[in-house]
């Protein structure tokens, strides 16, 4: 098949494990071209998208895991995020039913009263590899403190551009167990660890009480995150490196046979563990199907975006709306935004110049009530000044910092608590940026986990450039 410089031809019977990345190679037998007919003729009943081909699936319709795609993944507890399970190769754990594969995680009291986990992931490595495409998976999600779920994709060869995160990562669904209203699409990449997140919140229901469609697509130089068909999230700059060298050709990482990956952790680093609320009875993530298309041909002539760094005001200031003189909507991703988690409760309004923040729950970590205004521009070897105006209803601890959401939430400016008193007062603080050039760090107001729930007052924020 006649392959140019500029673009890569594909097909369904091509993106299997030793393609070369994004490339294409023709089938070598009249077997695989049989079962590609068969293939056909079994799905016909399955949704096609316009300029799309159905590459591989799985409705898990059988009576047992099709082991011509998955793999089990066995690992001991504590073996990534601090994450409480083992996963094993136990039908108790990774099971068919009813047509709807069915991940569940199992709690046992051990002769000790210690607990122990079990849970299991599935991996389609070595099987079903490929490069581009579109993936899209329907499942429903458990309930549960510690419960954590996803849909996930990793790179058949992890040593190609070097171990996580530089060989990257597309996390296409995650939920947390307490919070199943919320979804996350994910990208990791890069040394430093850097990602790009997205966040999707249903407006009535819960992805626990119903099946959802989660959906990628993954081209070169583009990767777009969906649920129910809405676009949520869309990434196009990324990087990756090995540390003292230069960084490798764009799109890497993402331009390398990935393969899909379905678990169910117990408890880690992000969801927390489970308590006495979290019901393992119906610990159980279900998956109703899931299917890969591809496109016939994709255009490998990308070039990696510019940069777009943000102008200050005519005042030199990078915050805008610091002095909070407009009304404006503090939940979209325009200027300031306020944030809740992990159990944080609280409003925020814009009145006479002033934001004022109420807490009616602190939540478990320091983000649980959150004040954010991103896109702040963080040059290296420039120094920035930092001040605001700030006074609390009673005196509390809150803690400010301008962070790096999409390279690894590294801080430019360092976490620094401050002790708010009843009367205003202006905090000023000066930092050199240390990191490589960055359009997006995020200035951050937080006010969870500070022993307090009284209101605090913000006004005249600013960052400024200083040399």
């Amino acid at each position: 098949m006649h392959i140019n410089k500029n673009v890569c031809l594909l097909s369904s019977a091509l993106m299997v494990l030793g393609t070369a990345a994004g490339c294409s190679q023709k089938a070598e037998s009249k077997t695989e071209e049989s079962s590609n007919m068969q293939i056909q003729t079994a799905v016909a009943d399955i949704p096609q998208y316009d300029g799309y081909t159905l590459l591989w699936h799985d409705e898990f319709d059988g009576e047992k895991l099709n082991m011509d795609i998955w793999n089990y993944e066995p690992h001991q507890p504590g073996w990534t995020n601090n994450e409480l399970q083992e996963y094993t190769t136990s039908e108790d754990n990774v099971f068919l039913r009813n047509g709807k594969l069915v991940i569940k995680a199992i709690k046992t009291i051990g002769s000790k009263g210690s607990a122990h986990y079990t849970s299991g992931k599935i991996t389609s490595k070595n099987k079903k590899s490929f490069t581009y495409g579109k993936i899209v998976a329907r499942a429903k999600v458990p309930e549960g403190k510690g419960l954590w779920p996803a849909i996930w994709m990793m790179p058949q060869d992890e040593g190609l551009y070097g171990q996580w995160p530089k060989c990257g990562e597309i996390d296409i669904m995650e939920v947390l167990g307490n919070q199943t209203d919320t979804a996350y699409g994910t990208i990791h990449y890069g040394e430093p660890h850097a990602q790009q997140q997205g966040t999707y919140i249903l407006k009535n229901g819960t992805f626990s009480s119903d099946y959802h469609d989660f959906s990628v697509e993954w081209e070169p130089g583009e990767i777009r995150f969906y649920i129910d068909g809405n676009l949520y999230k869309t990434v196009n700059d990324w990087f990756t490196a090995v540390k003292g060298e230069d960084e490798k050709p764009y799109p890497a990482p993402f331009n390398q046979p990935f393969f899909v990956q379905l678990n169910l952790a117990v408890g880690g680093t992000w969801p927390g563990n489970p308590d006495k609320t979290t019901n393992f009875e119906n610990a159980e993530f279900e998956v109703d199907y899931v299917r890969v298309y591809q496109k016939p041909e994709y255009d490998m002539n990308v070039k990696k975006p510019e940069k777009i760094f943000r102008k200050p005001l005519e005042d030199g200031n990078y915050i805008y709306n610091g002095n909070f003189s407009e009304q404006e909507d503090l939940t979209d991703d325009v200027n300031w935004k306020f944030l809740l988690a992990q159990g944080g409760e609280g409003a925020a309004e814009i009145k006479d110049g002033m934001l004022t923040i109420t807490s009616t729950n602190q939540g478990a970590v320091d983000y649980s009530v959150q004040l954010v205004q991103p896109e702040i521009p963080m040059i290296k070897g420039k120094k920035y000044k930092i001040s605001f105006d700030a006074y609390a209803d009673e005196p509390r601890d809150i803690i400010v910092c301008i962070s790096a959401p999409t390279n690894g939430w590294i801080r430019y400016f360092p976490d620094t608590t401050l002790t708010l008193s009843t009367k205003p007062q202006t905090y000023t603080y000066e930092f050199e940026m240390a990191e490589k050039d960055d359009p997006n760090g995020r200035l951050e107001f937080n006010l969870g986990n500070r022993g307090s729930i009284a209101a605090v007052h913000l006004t005249n924020v600013r960052v400024e450039e200083i040399q």
